[in-house]
């Protein structure tokens, strides 16, 4: 980032009332609310929804943009490691926008999600796609996640995802966050009570879509339909709080997510590829 000061205002020189907010996780309220108020009912439209501002909130360093225009809103986003993710106001102009981003962006953090960059290109590589669930009855051996599971939805997460540094304290921040409110989560249990899945949900306001990130499997516990049962639940409790759809992004090549999603009744609606800097 080109301020090291969280909470920094930037004016963008020759941009007019484009301005560039760094904000706090404290501070991330108006990039949420702008979040949902973008989210369409069928499908995200962006990089970003709510749910993946909330999940990076676990972290309690983490740092997000905020772009607006005469004050209001215009683009949110965070780096999310080398990939800037951002999703823009349906009737925003992108070309100071993208301009903006080519001076953010340092040299290594060449991809970005969301926002065409003047000069760069579609990755051809590596896409993701986006499927969308629509709210039906379902059956699921998911139970909501409380304080007193926290420790075992922990446990899932670290177990099903090589590398994770998931912890406790960090989902007590998550919870804690500003973003805590719309998160609603699952676990599923084998009948002699261990841990075996587990899946997260965001909420985006009734008659909007929800998110699932993220969602994961104990690898001693898979092949028996954990897995969708976690996914059900949290499609379910998002239904019941008034969202019309839920969707989830997963890498085009990781056949067996997109196996799992679609078995929980997910169909596909997009591919996406990120914009990639030239060279």
């Amino acid at each position: 980032m080109p301020s090291p000061r969280r909470g920094a205002l930037t004016n963008l020189p020759g941009m007019g009332s484009l301005k560039r907010h760094l904000l706090t996780p404290a501070e991330t309220g108006p990039a949420l609310r702008a979040l949902s108020e973008w989210t369409p009912a069928d499908a995200p439209g962006g990089a970003l929804h709510p749910g993946d501002v909330g999940w990076h909130l676990r972290f309690d360093d983490a740092e997000f943009l905020l772009w607006t225009d005469e004050g209001v809103p215009v683009a949110a986003g965070f780096l999310d490691a080398h990939v800037l993710r951002v999703t823009t106001a349906p009737d925003a102009d992108l070309g100071p926008l993208g301009a903006d981003a080519d001076q953010l962006l340092q040299p290594g953090d060449n991809w970005c999600d969301g926002l065409p960059i003047p000069g760069w290109e579609r990755d051809p590589d590596d896409p993701w796609v986006v499927l969308s669930w629509t709210p039906r009855p379902v059956a699921s051996r998911a139970e909501p996640v409380g304080e007193s599971d926290a420790a075992d939805r922990v446990l899932v997460q670290r177990s099903a995802f090589t590398g994770s540094t998931f912890t406790l304290e960090r989902w007590q921040t998550m919870k804690a966050s500003p973003a805590g409110d719309l998160a609603v989560e699952a676990l599923v249990r084998t009948p002699a009570g261990a841990p075996a899945a587990a899946a997260t949900g965001w909420f985006a306001g009734a008659g909007r879509c929800g998110l699932l990130e993220p969602v994961g499997s104990h690898p001693d516990h898979r092949g028996h339909g954990y897995g969708r049962d976690a996914v059900l639940g949290v499609c379910a409790a998002l239904a019941g709080r008034g969202a019309s759809a839920v969707a989830v992004c997963t890498p085009a090549g990781n056949e067996a997510a997109v196996a799992l999603y679609r078995s929980a009744g997910f169909t596909i609606v997009r591919e996406s590829h990120d914009w990639v800097r030239p060279g």
